[in-house]
């Protein structure tokens, strides 16, 4: 591969980098072809793009941005690395290594979970992906706080309404009793 070619990839992999807020760095080393593609289809399924890249051209292109990967590449850029890139969601990587590790088998723990960055935050080492795979994404965390302030006002209102003929009936009770 030429230096002209190198610079490409690396140019269109920082783009990636900037286009994707969330990417997970993964190991499928071991596999056959048969299971790398099957990975690969499950990835599309799910609106995961993976593509297995040299770790060098992946070092050069974290350099590139504007957050500091230095820690991250060191300990994540080791043996064959595949990265999957997701637009939207924070855990649907997580989701993905995981179901396509049940359809393996109980045993598989294959592709092994290097690290993720989640919009900059780096996660790394194998502990964190089930952590990972339950993260609510942003539009679930905000639907749960919007929940959680209107919560207050629906119980005085049903309550108010629920008490509505009882508190008409002693306003009543009360003004007959007056005359």
């Amino acid at each position: 591969m030429t230096r002209e070619e190198k610079s490409k990839i690396i140019e269109g992999l920082t783009e990636k980098f900037k286009e994707n807020p969330y990417f997970y760095i993964t190991n499928a080393s071991g596999f056959s072809v048969a299971q790398v593609n099957a990975f690969r289809r499950s990835c599309f399924d799910k609106g995961v793009e993976y593509k297995v890249y040299k770790n060098t051209l992946i070092k050069k292109a974290l350099e590139n941005l504007e957050t500091d990967y230095t820690e991250f590449a060191e300990k994540t850029l080791k043996g064959f690395s595949g990265v999957m890139f997701s637009k939207e969601l924070g855990n649907l990587p997580a989701k993905v290594l995981l179901d396509f590790r049940k359809k393996q088998g109980k045993k598989e723990t294959r592709p092994l979970f290097k690290g993720a960055s989640i919009d900059s935050s780096l996660y790394i080492g194998e502990e964190q992906l089930e952590l990972l795979s339950n993260l609510k994404t942003k539009n679930e965390l905000i639907g749960d706080v919007i929940g959680l302030l209107q919560s207050p006002a629906k119980n005085v209102i049903s309550a108010l309404k629920s008490g509505q003929n009882t508190l008409a009936g002693l306003v009543k009770t009360l003004s007959e009793r007056e005359q």
